[in-house]
């Protein structure tokens, strides 16, 4: 969950605090270091267990409850909560149910998205919130990066977006996964495909070009995103570096577990934003 105070708490000024957006993976096949809670869950951070075999589930609206208390009793006035993709996970419907009972008015936002196209509309509103602004002006900034962000990636293997289930529209390549390498985005919500490719080398060199796309000549922050193939995502982002004329600030980041469990070892993606949203 990630959720933006809009009022000073006990842990500093006003930002996002981030956990597994869609719950914690459940069923590892081998035991990870961690121990389970309760009912046989691990949290995102803890996880270490074969991604082949794990599912996520969505945090509990009671678990958003616990945060939006701890927040109203640390001093914050307000709350913006802002979540992965309505269209991909029921998160956001938890984080409703509880807002509903909180004590301070909680705004819920569907960041239609996830990884850092959610990451990037939570910096938006901390930044916001940490300038002082009141709870309207936090929703906005976070609004206006959503709708500004886009979002592109690669998989190796489509089987994990099949399993899941989160393959939207992109379905019709299950057939033929072993002969294209699939060129995905996220629009209106959902994981659809955007082109077909016939090799790994000329995905990612296309993946590249479509990020200088999307960039443009403007102001812009980038995020290189992966899973297992961190020589791939470097080797994306010195590229990126020389070729977007306006490029502000360059992560390179691995997935986490939640994400991961989705779409298998080897993905590479980028994400794009404007600086000024």
């Amino acid at each position: 969950m990630s959720v933006v105070p809009v009022q000073v708490n006990p842990r500093g000024a006003a930002g996002a605090s981030a956990a597994a957006p869609d719950g914690p993976p459940k069923s590892p096949s081998r035991a990870p270091a961690a121990q389970p809670d309760s009912s046989g869950a691990f949290d995102e951070g803890s996880f270490t267990g074969d991604f082949t075999s794990a599912t996520t589930s969505r945090p509990s609206p009671a678990s958003f409850a616990s945060c939006y208390s701890d927040l109203a009793a640390g001093g914050a006035s307000a709350i913006v909560s802002i979540h992965l993709s309505g269209e991909m996970s029921g998160t956001i419907e938890s984080a409703r149910a509880a807002a509903r009972e909180a004590a301070v008015p909680v705004a819920v936002i569907d960041s239609r998205s996830i990884a850092m196209g959610l990451g990037y509309p939570v910096l938006a509103a901390a930044r916001a919130a940490t300038d002082g602004a009141p709870m309207e002006e936090v929703v906005s900034a976070a609004n206006r990066c959503i709708c500004a962000t886009r979002s592109f990636f690669y998989v190796d293997n489509l089987e994990y977006l099949r399993r899941s289930g989160r393959i939207g529209t992109a379905a019709s390549l299950v057939g033929s996964a072993l002969m294209i390498k699939p060129l995905l985005h996220i629009t209106e919500g959902r994981i659809s495909l955007l082109e077909k490719v016939r090799t790994a080398s000329r995905a990612i060199a296309r993946l590249e070009d479509l990020a200088v796309e999307a960039a443009g000549t403007g102001p812009v922050d980038v995020a290189v995103q992966h899973l297992g193939a961190r020589e791939r995502a470097e080797g994306l982002a010195e590229r990126l570096s020389k070729r977007v004329p306006g490029l502000g600030e360059l992560r390179v980041v691995e997935v986490g577990a939640v994400i991961g469990v989705h779409v298998g070892p080897g993905m590479l993606g980028v994400t794009v934003t404007p600086c000024d949203t």
